[in-house]
């Protein structure tokens, strides 16, 4: 049995079998809105074959079965990254067993830095691309056809539009951009900002790219948010640290959380 069919199982035996609709990841600094699913089923990751270990501060480690606004949904609340592990595919488990569990959407964010100085600590930002900047991909070692994923489209244009007009509605603002991964766990220097930003970048982070290519590969349709913690180096002097990050992250935290209530409100109103 695979990990994917164990894990599934586990899932399976505590919810009853039940479906859901839309999976969601929680970045850094977000675990907080895991508490608005309402009826969760919560199971430690430890508890789940495959799933990986959390080892970043604001990464909890659990996914959460319940429904935000009436809509099904399976929260991981919290990632294990590339650099914790020097492989790329750590979230591959995970995201094929919210496929296995109905999910047709995947909704990810991350906690990023900007490289635009209009859009600084505590924006959103919709990601409408990415750049990977590592050159690692989740399906190396792979074997036949399917490793070979389309990416045109990666971010979905109904699920993007969806996160637009809840911004609208609640009055949020919503830069849009796009996203480069960086391997981290160290931060950019001022040259690879300013090369990134020649290449076509917004923001920049550790994560989110790999989550994309493994959710495509599953057939799920995908849409992003970085909550912007800092300016980048370069765009701003300040030192960056983790315990910034934390911080400027839970203050966007509500209007995150805002913005996901909104989406998922309407998101019923919306045929599969």
């Amino acid at each position: 049995m695979s990990d994917v069919d164990a894990a599934t199982d586990v899932i399976n035996g505590r919810t009853g079998g039940a479906q859901f609709r839309v999976g969601l990841i929680l970045g850094s600094g977000l675990g907080a809105l895991a508490d608005a699913v309402e009826g969760a089923t919560i199971i430690p990751y430890g508890d789940l074959p495959g799933f990986p270990a959390t080892g970043v501060a604001g990464h909890e480690g659990r996914l959460l079965l319940g429904h935000l606004a009436g809509v099904p949904v399976a929260v991981l609340q919290g990632r294990a990254h590339y650099y914790e592990t020097g492989c790329a595919d750590v979230m591959k488990i995970p995201v094929r067993a919210l496929a296995r569990l109905g999910c047709e959407s995947l909704l990810l964010t991350n906690a990023a830095g900007s490289l635009e100085p209009d859009a600084g600590p505590g924006s959103v930002m919709l990601i409408t691309d990415h750049i990977n900047f590592t050159g690692v991909s989740p399906l190396f070692g792979e074997t036949g056809n399917d490793r070979f994923v389309d990416l045109t489209g990666a971010y979905d244009a109904d699920l993007a539009g969806r996160l637009r007009d809840a911004a609208r509605r609640e009055r949020i603002a919503l830069p849009e951009g796009v996203y480069m991964w960086f391997s981290g766990p160290h931060y950019e220097t001022a040259a690879e900002v300013r090369a990134a930003r020649m290449l076509g970048a917004n923001a920049v982070g550790m994560s989110t790219v790999p989550e994309v290519i493994l959710a495509r590969q599953a057939g799920l349709r995908v849409a992003a948010l970085s909550i912007i913690t800092n300016l980048a180096t370069g765009v701003a002097e300040a030192p960056l640290t983790h315990a910034v990050v934390m911080e400027n992250a839970a203050g966007a935290a509500t209007t995150v959380q805002r913005l996901l209530l909104a989406f998922f409100a309407a998101y019923g109103d919306h045929e599969k």
